[in-house]
């Protein structure tokens, strides 16, 4: 799955470019550049990939759903519906802007299930968070039309998903918000950074803001510039949004390959009647990035990656006993656990999700295994890959 497997002469030009003109941050210093604005032109390249009208690149993914939901006025005491599996991102990036992180069941899509959302609307409820575990999306339309029902705001966390789409739209551009990730071990990387999209121009100014100080970036004299509002620090610099640049014109190479290897395992492993495998929603195509399926019980789950590990099999996850994916390990959030003053909203907004029946999510995760799709193998490789899996989860089943 990630774009550091693939670094080359594109990335090298485009630091390089950096480099030579010393300019290491995306605004001002207009006339030592060269030229060159590589977050600028990053950000029109993300606009013409996802279909949209604004995108926005931040320090991070994290930093991107924070400011996608500071820009949608979400704050102290507000509900956000999120997934009971995710990156923990997803709920701190709530409980940053004091908001409350509520969640709900995830279905055989291993995302949101929108029957879920619905028992868990309530008159605070200001956000739905679909989150895109894995490369694959939720049944975006059912909760889009919980959106219009309720008033609510549609944020896709596709931190994990660029290059997948649904109804023919680029994953993140569905929603009136979405969020993507470039860390080091996503699809595209630009080593730390992030992005937030939306075709509405008053979330955008406000993210453009919001991510620089409050900066309103009129004029071309950054110490004139007005601060209309109070913002915080989560640019991105010149050097990391280089590297994406490059990577995003990869991005087509990198959904192809990982369909390639993808497909060739997927194939191996549909032999084996007692597997199923991950729905992805009609109207999808997911980005290839990991092949989930489900094994027919929780022990036999765990026996399995452990059995897939201790054969060389590496990237084969088991989410349920994982400490950043998943709910049960979550001590944090549970407990409250944090370093800062939790206001007075949070603490007694947050249900205690130590009694927290999620009975249904562990049915689906607990039966869970979900393998990284490589980049970088060959043909040979991924065929042997195949044939390994096979006989290692037959072995098991036996």
């Amino acid at each position: 799955m990630p774009g550091f497997e693939l670094f080359g002469a594109q990335e090298r030009e485009q630091l390089n470019d950096v480099l030579d003109s010393g300019v290491l941050m995306r605004y001002g210093f207009d006339g030592n550049r060269n030229g060159h604005w590589k977050a600028k032109e990053l950000e029109k390249a993300l606009e013409e990939r996802m279909q949209v009208n604004h995108a926005q690149l931040l320090s991070s993914g994290t930093a991107a759903l924070t400011v996608a939901l500071a820009c949608a006025k979400v704050g102290a005491g507000d509900e956000v519906i999120l997934p009971t599996f995710t990156f923990v991102a997803s709920f701190e990036a709530v409980l940053s802007v004091g908001a409350i992180p509520i969640l709900v069941d995830v279905d055989d899509t291993l995302t949101l299930d929108p029957l879920a959302v619905e028992k868990a609307i309530t008159e605070k409820t200001k956000v739905i968070m679909p989150v895109h575990m894995c490369g694959s999306m939720a049944d975006l339309a059912p909760l889009q039309a919980l959106c219009k029902k309720h008033e609510l705001i549609l944020l896709e966390d596709a931190c994990q998903a660029i290059g997948g789409s649904y109804d023919g739209k680029p994953l993140g551009s569905y929603g009136d918000l979405g969020c993507f990730s470039f860390d080091y071990v996503k699809t595209i990387t630009c080593g730390e950074g992030g992005a937030l999209v939306t075709n509405n121009k008053e979330y955008y100014v406000r993210a453009d803001q919001f991510s620089d100080h409050g900066h309103d970036h009129i004029g071309s004299n950054r110490g004139a510039e007005g601060h209309p509002i109070l913002g915080y620090n989560y640019r991105i610099s010149e050097l990391h949004a280089a590297v994406g640049l490059a990577q995003i014109g990869r991005l087509d190479d990198f959904i192809a390959s990982q369909k390639n290897n993808y497909s060739v395992l997927r194939s191996a492993l549909e032999q084996i009647p007692e597997i199923t495998f991950r729905r992805v929603p009609a109207k999808g195509e997911e980005n290839y990035s990991f092949l989930s399926f489900f094994m027919p019980d929780e022990n036999l789950a765990r026996k399995t990656v452990e059995a897939l590990a201790d054969n060389g099999l590496d990237g084969c996850f088991y989410w349920y006993d994982n400490n950043w994916h998943y709910y049960r390990k979550w001590e944090h959030l549970k407990d409250l656990k944090s370093l800062v003053g939790l206001s007075k909203e949070i603490r007694e907004g947050v249900p205690n999700y130590n009694l927290s029946n999620f009975t249904k999510s562990d049915h689906w995760i607990g039966r869970n295994i979900s393998c990284l799709i490589k980049l970088g193998w060959s043909e040979e490789e991924v065929q042997q890959r195949a044939n390994k899996m096979v006989e290692i989860i037959k072995s098991q089943l036996s």
